[in-house]
């Protein structure tokens, strides 16, 4: 298979920005849908997160766009808002070769006010999540009425959250000669449907379904009875020591529960649920992702579309009804060719599902008793950051460079003191070791960033 980005039609500019951006080479959902696409297919296709989807849409998308007018050319429709940030991101990140390309976000949990005046100014490619939208499309505040191209993102968690007559009701107002695009990373009965709904002789694909033996060592824990998961989960953490966790549970109270016996323990774990508000998810996220909490605790719908970098291991905590939805969940660690390991505990009764994974994934289970377990393990899961809000963002024109120089210049730290610098629209995260923090909010409060004085505290 050719995989050389330089062998397909694509615009020198992309080209361009591909060699900057340092992608060398397709990944294989790229290779096998690119062409696809580029010829003008509709297109089902199956894969895993973090397969690089989002380039094989994006950069169709991108190589088709006009930016002589301020008109609406493509809608990718998201499960979650975290999903449509991502991918808004990576979509700017792709068409920094192309001037003037205006990439919206329309999402719920932020201001209206500022989406429908973004919406007023114009745009070309419109990332959003269901409800949102089809609320601006029935006000006329979004017009996708021209657009050539129709994304489906995440299509199977979209249809687990509910939303499939919104999904049917914004293609409604669509044009119906267009270019529909797919994914999903499970392949439900219901996909077929909605496809047939808005698909026109849809080419199909399914890549990287399975995950490549060895590189994610699943291991499969027997606990005897559910009362003995807390247990298990304990002895897991102390024998294998993962630096960073997310543990998967059924539900949004098993979910809470779990979280709460874990930072009972000293454990940096913090839950994430349907039930949070979307500033709360935000936090928690950011804390996540910058190691300010080393174990997340969530249900599927709430972590669906989360790309989680440098994930050490997925703890299956309840084992999913499914192998493809098992398959989706330890797909978040062993990113972009690392090792990683995935951890489900099981009770004799779910003998069949194990069954039902090793069949489909063709390979050997490897499985563990409790007592196998090193119970005299000593760890430390306290988290070595933690992480301070700024309230001010790109809105103010605060940049990473003016937080971390205020840091160093104000707060008397080391760049190697500082972690990941978050910088949203009216709001900003920065990590900081955690012994520093306290003084250096401290020296903040009284300092100031860009010559500014902005309020800062503990996220």
């Amino acid at each position: 298979m050719i995989t050389s980005f330089k062998s397909l039609a694509l615009n020198p500019k992309i080209l361009e920005n591909l060699d900057s951006l340092g992608f060398t080479s397709m990944t294989p959902i790229q290779a096998e849908a690119l062409p696809l696409i580029l010829e003008g297919h509709d297109l089902i296709a199956q894969a895993k997160t973090g397969s690089g989807k989002t380039a094989a849409f994006g950069l169709g998308i991108l190589n088709k766009i006009s930016t002589d007018t301020k008109k609406i050319q493509s809608l990718v429709i998201c499960p979650t808002r975290e999903l449509a940030v991502q991918v808004a991101e990576e979509l700017r990140r792709l068409a920094r070769t192309i001037p003037n390309c205006k990439i919206l976000v329309i999402t719920g949990g932020v201001s209206e006010y500022q989406q429908l005046s973004s919406l007023e100014h114009g745009g070309h490619i419109v990332v959003g999540t269901p409800g949102r939208l089809l609320k601006f499309l029935k006000k006329g505040a979004l017009n996708i009425s021209s657009i050539d191209f129709l994304v489906l993102d995440e299509a199977d968690r979209m249809l687990d959250m509910g939303f499939q007559e919104d999904m049917v009701s914004i293609i409604g107002f669509a044009p119906r000669k267009l270019q529909a695009l797919l994914f999903s990373a499970t392949f439900p009965p219901e996909i077929a449907e909605l496809s047939e709904y808005f698909q026109v002789n849809p080419k199909r694909l399914q890549v990287d379904a399975k995950h490549e033996e060895n590189i994610i060592r699943q291991i499969f824990i027997n606990v005897g009875d559910h009362r003995q998961k807390m247990e298990g989960l304990i002895k897991v953490l102390g024998h294998f020591k993962p630096e960073s966790t997310v543990i998967f549970c059924k539900t949004k109270q098993i979910c809470a529960d779990v979280a709460s016996m874990l930072i009972k323990q000293g454990i940096s774990a913090l839950p994430f649920h349907g039930d949070l508000e979307q500033n709360e998810r935000t936090v928690v996220l950011t804390k996540f992702s910058n190691h300010s909490c080393l174990v997340l605790v969530a249900t599927d719908v709430a972590a669906r579309g989360l790309d989680i970098k440098d994930l050490h291991a997925v703890i299956n905590f309840d084992l999913p009804m499914d192998a493809e939805v098992y398959t989706h969940r330890i797909g978040r660690t062993a990113r972009a060719g690392k090792e990683g390991l995935a951890f489900s505990f099981y009770v004799g009764s779910e003998r069949e599902k194990l069954e039902e994974i090793e069949n489909f994934l063709e390979v050997k289970n490897e499985t563990l008793e409790l007592a196998d377990l090193n119970t005299n393990a000593r760890f430390d899961l306290v988290a070595p950051m933690k992480t301070m809000y700024i309230n001010g963002g790109k809105k103010d024109k605060v940049r990473p460079g003016d937080i971390l120089g205020a840091l160093v210049n104000e707060a008397g730290l080391t760049a190697s003191q500082v972690g990941n610098i978050t910088i949203q629209d009216r709001q900003s995260f920065v990590a900081i070791e955690a012994a520093q923090i306290n003084q250096t909010i401290e020296k903040l409060l009284n300092g100031k960033i860009k010559g500014r004085k902005f309020k800062v505290g503990l996220a």
